[in-house]
């Protein structure tokens, strides 16, 4: 193991050498939360399709594969389809805003009402989906070095929030890169052929397995459709993914370079449940689903590919950990906190915003290392991430966009009755069911619409600018502190 554990050490280091090197570019509040919005299409591409595919997309992923066989594709897969319908649909106006956050958005269509109860809601989403990546730290490393559980949530945490404190967006977006880079190589490229050449390769995995495992709707239509209303929704509206949308330098580049993330999603969706499948033919007991990642790496593969691919289960769970740790935080800065202590002080520069919304990345993190220490279930956190985004904040983020008679009340509304129901449900039902999100969503819908007609609608004024920062005007000017070359 000595060659796997020296790929996982450079690894490590170099993402801490990429957080040093960032703080060094990230100079300005617009530098450091979303990159300078100077991201070209390449550099987006890769950074988006890594922080959506996150540790429950590879090892998650896996699992289902292991369990329902090509089916298990169906939650990557959606996922996929929601970053397809965001950049071909919203993301060109998404990024003509010129905002931070999904809050300052509502604040913009709305008239300045919305912001601190949808910045709670989505506060709350960020940091769940932080915790869920954190956790996933503790398998991963329990593989590498039979490592405490606990001691392995520190470790990996740590890093992470090393190197975003440090560089903001400028060191996710780089780290991200070589993380993409280390998933294509890890897991398409060597893990997936691997693994069927391993098992026999199709026609044996065929002659081994129920013909189940190879129904593409095997998992079961509810389960899709439930699939399809969290993920494929919850692409749509969340702060890690507009965050990233922020970063783009233009329309073109937010539709084409979340185009290919997309696409390259749902190529990683069928890799993982063919993975899965694989690990089935081969370990057809595993006492867990989630054990097939872990143990078909451990097992089949030559030493030092196992290294590589493990670093790559690492950049999974990174990528995503990094990008939801910074949302959070800037959610809890700019749409909280900096709301409930009045405006923003007009003799803050710049310099100290970006010392701000550091402290603030700093104490997130360390929130985040605790509450995953606190939780053992990462399927439970995770849906109650997803329902609470997608049963408070669809409706009223979707509505802005597509209905102008939408009020601040309505928003308001639906974001509260949708907010509570989903929590009330979930105590009810379990946080597993899939009644909390279903009808959540229905009563937020139902709110939005009846407090928006039932109030007068939304101020002249505020629609005509609305309209002007949709059309890429009158959005205040962002120039970095030194110039820099755009990266491509």
């Amino acid at each position: 193991m000595a060659i796997d554990y020296t790929v996982i050490v450079v690894y490590l280091a170099g993402m801490l050498a990429m957080g040093w090197w960032g703080m060094r570019r990230a100079r300005s509040k617009s530098e450091f939360l979303v990159a300078g919005r100077r991201l070209g299409p390449a550099m987006y591409s890769g950074t988006m399709a890594a922080i959506v595919l996150g540790g429950a997309s590879t090892i998650g992923g896996v699992g289902l594969g292991y369990k329902y066989g090509l089916s298990g594709a169906w939650m990557v897969f959606t996922i996929g389809l929601g970053l397809l319908a965001l950049s071909v649909f919203f993301s060109a106006r998404i990024a003509r805003l010129k905002v931070y956050t999904v809050s300052e958005m509502l604040d913009l269509r709305y008239g300045g009402r919305a912001g601190v109860i949808s910045g709670v809601v989505m506060w709350a989403y960020t940091l769940m989906l932080a915790v869920t990546s954190t956790i996933a730290y503790a398998t991963i490393f329990d593989v590498l070095f039979d490592m405490n559980r606990t001691l392995a949530i520190i470790l990996g945490g740590s890093i992470v929030v090393a190197y975003s404190t440090l560089g903001g967006m400028w060191s996710i977006t780089l780290t991200d890169m070589v993380q993409f880079v280390v998933k294509t190589i890890g897991v398409l490229l060597l893990l997936l052929p691997i693994a069927v050449v391993k098992a026999g390769g199709f026609s044996e995995m065929r002659a081994k397995l129920p013909t189940e495992y190879f129904d593409p709707l095997g998992i079961g239509g509810e389960t899709i459709f439930t699939y399809v209303l969290i993920y494929t929704f919850g692409m749509l509206i969340g702060q890690d993914i507009w965050q990233r949308v922020f970063t783009a330098r233009s329309d073109r580049t937010a539709r084409l370079g979340g185009t290919v993330a997309g696409t390259y999603c749902l190529v990683y969706a069928v890799a993982g449940a063919v993975i899965g499948t694989a690990a089935k033919v081969l370990y057809p007991n595993l006492a867990s689903a989630d054990d097939a990642f872990a143990t078909i790496v451990k097992d089949e593969l030559p030493v030092g590919v196992r290294g590589l691919v493990l670093a790559a289960a690492l950049a999974a769970v990174m990528s995503t950990s990094s990008g939801a740790l910074i949302a959070c935080a800037t959610v809890a800065n700019n749409d909280i906190w900096s709301r409930l202590r009045g405006a923003v002080r007009r003799s803050e520069g710049e310099h100290d915003e970006v010392k701000g919304n550091r402290v603030f990345i700093l104490i997130m993190g360390v929130a985040v290392i605790c509450t995953a220490i606190a939780l053992n279930n990462v399927v439970e956190a995770l849906t109650v991430a997803y329902n609470l985004l997608v049963g408070g904040l669809l409706v009223p983020i979707l509505g802005g966009l597509l209905w102008k008679r939408g009020t601040a009340q309505g928003a308001l509304a639906a974001v509260a009755v949708g907010g509570l129901t989903v929590v009330g449900l979930m105590a009810g039902y379990g946080i597993l069911a899939n009644e909390p999100v279903y009808l959540g969503l229905t009563a937020s819908l139902v709110a939005y619409v009846a407090v928006s007609l039932a109030t007068p609608a939304t101020d002249a004024a505020v629609l005509a600018a609305w309209r002007e920062r949709l059309a890429g005007r009158g959005a205040p000017e962002e120039t970095p502190s030194e110039p820099v070359p755009a990266p491509q």
